[in-house]
């Protein structure tokens, strides 16, 4: 721990950034305490109980589905040998480069009348018309489970795979020497041990549920997060729809919090782990179970990442002429202005957290960066009021001043801007960026630090000639996924946009939200491209560490 005060320079800068962080959330609480129990007694009875049973229904058997799914492909490609086992534990991770809403189009496609299936089905029994036969109805509380949990599984695929992979042969040699089977291993042994890691995974699928909104919208759902769009846009009531935000502001806290507390069980686990030499060999699988063990694994990648590649691949060859539209082009440019400052910005902000914590671990540092990390758990519609109220306040209190002294308007200098959605975006993934630097600041050891002091190098010094181009590798890693995210995200953008302010991902809601899917294929495979980034690499570094533990 570095002597000095705990008030340094360096944790007052990571105090101030993480209030710059927490302000939309402190806005959203202020204005939903000042609303008014007119408003509060009209969600009560009309708005919240509805949305309310949806966004819990969803939540849990979202939950439901993406636990049973990614445990047990987690399980079956890490503990068992069967063919196309090392394929698909790659291709089980590409569901990720795949936004909800994009899955949610192509779903839509691909179940519809019209479309493939039910149009196979017709002609292969001779049915004329869809009162001869029942179909799923693909726009329902199932088909958006059925989509969101496509597509959300790997996270808790890829955190239960790690903690499975961390489980040494000890534990396992010891139960199947008791004559415990498989599965039995599986319940008692197994499973337990993971529980932390899949907790993890499980609350980061319940946040991103919670930050859908193109998904449900498209789907005919009426959660929470899209009745507070609704009530801002549609039905012009701004404290109403704050006050419906912090209601989600204290689930997502009851997440934060139990992924936080599982996140030291699984510090605990690991470290107990890594003292079981090598894990256990795989057991060869017969040949009718290894049968269904590919096909457990294929089924999950067909439909979280080939159907809607497919979908959306075939209605872009349809559309190849598109390519030279300047609403392309336009969106384009409009995506990197918004992805690129988030990236570097976070990246700046993500390091002075990071770095902060290194050198002055006290408590104040650590509250900063707790404080600066809530934001990625808020959804996208949240933090767009909680954006949008201060700096609106600001751009109204700048105008009224010129008026006053100069006698002339400024207008929306932020609020119209889209420094609003920069704003917005830095919030949410400020985390995500402070995470990935703080990683590359655990792999170097604070002797490092302390070596280059005694040979008389500075502080500043010791940061630039040390420090920096070692952890080179990770920043670069935190400003590419916070620049992929930011091309991504959708509530947030669509909310603060300026008028006539299109990106990459509101391209492609405004088209779908017109039923004009096709014509939203080519941004939308654009967006599943830059996707693929991240994913390639994290599916790379997991099993290049399977590999050196011997896997």
């Amino acid at each position: 721990m570095r002597s000095g005060p705990r008030f340094s320079p360096l944790t007052i800068a990571a105090m101030l950034l993480s209030a710059l962080v927490a302000m939309p959330l402190i806005a959203i609480i202020v204005i939903a305490l000042t609303g008014g129990s007119v408003g509060w007694q009209h969600l009560l009875v009309n708005v919240l109980p509805r949305s309310g049973e949806q966004t819990l229904l969803l939540l849990a058997m979202t939950g439901a589905f993406t636990t049973i799914v990614g445990v047990t492909t987690a399980w079956l490609v890490t503990m068992f040998d069967f063919p196309f086992r090392r394929l698909l534990s790659f291709a089980l991770v590409l569901p990720l480069a795949i936004p909800s809403y994009l899955a949610a189009y192509a779903f839509g496609e691909f179940l519809d009348f019209a479309g493939p299936v039910q149009s196979g089905l017709r002609a292969l029994l001779g049915y004329q018309t869809i009162r001869d036969y029942w179909f799923p109805d693909i726009r329902s509380l199932g088909g958006a489970v059925l989509v969101l949990g496509s597509v959300l599984y790997p996270y808790i695929y890829l955190s239960a795979r790690a903690a499975f992979g961390l489980q040494g042969r000890f534990a396992t040699d010891a139960a199947r020497t008791l004559g415990v089977g498989p599965l039995r291993l599986f319940l008692s042994v197994q499973l337990p041990m993971a529980r932390p890691a899949i907790i993890i995974g499980f609350a980061l699928v319940m946040m991103e549920t919670l930050n859908d909104i193109g998904a449900v919208e498209y789907l005919g759902v009426h959660t929470l997060t899209f009745t507070i769009y609704e009530t801002w846009l549609n039905r012009g009531n701004l404290a109403g729809a704050a006050q419906i935000a912090a209601c989600l502001v204290f689930i997502v806290a009851a997440l934060i919090v139990i992924e936080r507390r599982a996140r030291r069980q699984q510090r605990f686990a690991a470290g107990k782990a890594t003292t079981m030499h090598q894990r256990a060999a795989r057991v060869k699988l017969a040949p009718m179970k290894a049968c269904l063990a590919s096909l457990a694994c294929t089924l999950p990648f067909l439909s979280g990442f080939a159907v809607p590649v497919l979908v959306l691949g075939s209605y872009a060859l349809k559309r190849l002429d598109s390519i030279t539209d300047p609403k392309l082009f336009k969106a384009l440019l409009h995506s990197f202005e918004v992805s690129i400052p988030v990236g570097l910005l976070t990246l700046l902000g993500g390091f002075l957290l990071a770095y902060a914590q290194r050198e002055r671990p006290a408590w104040p540092t650590r509250f900063a960066v707790r404080l600066g990390s809530l934001g990625y758990g808020i959804p996208g519609t949240v933090l767009a009021i909680g954006v949008l109220i201060p700096l609106a306040g600001l751009d109204n209190a700048v105008d009224g001043l010129m008026r006053a002294d100069l006698g002339i308007s400024t207008g929306l200098l932020l609020s119209g801007t889209a420094f609003a959605i920069i704003y917005a975006h830095g919030v949410r993934f400020m985390t995500l960026a402070e995470g990935t630097v703080d990683a590359g600041f655990q792999k170097l050891s604070p002797h490092l630090d302390m070596a280059s002091r005694t040979l008389g190098r500075t502080r500043l010094q010791t940061l630039l000639g040390v420090l920096l181009p070692n952890i080179r590798p990770a920043a670069i890693t935190a400003s590419l996924l916070v620049f992929i995210e930011s091309l991504k995200e959708l509530p947030a953008t669509m909310m603060l946009r300026p008028f006539n302010f299109n990106t990459l991902a509101t391209l492609v809601y405004e088209s779908a939200s017109r039923a004009r899917v096709q014509d939203a294929a080519l941004p939308a495979l654009v967006i599943i491209a830059a996707g693929l980034v991240p994913v390639v690499f994290v599916s790379s570094a997991l099993d290049t560490d399977a590999q050196k533990r011997g896997s």
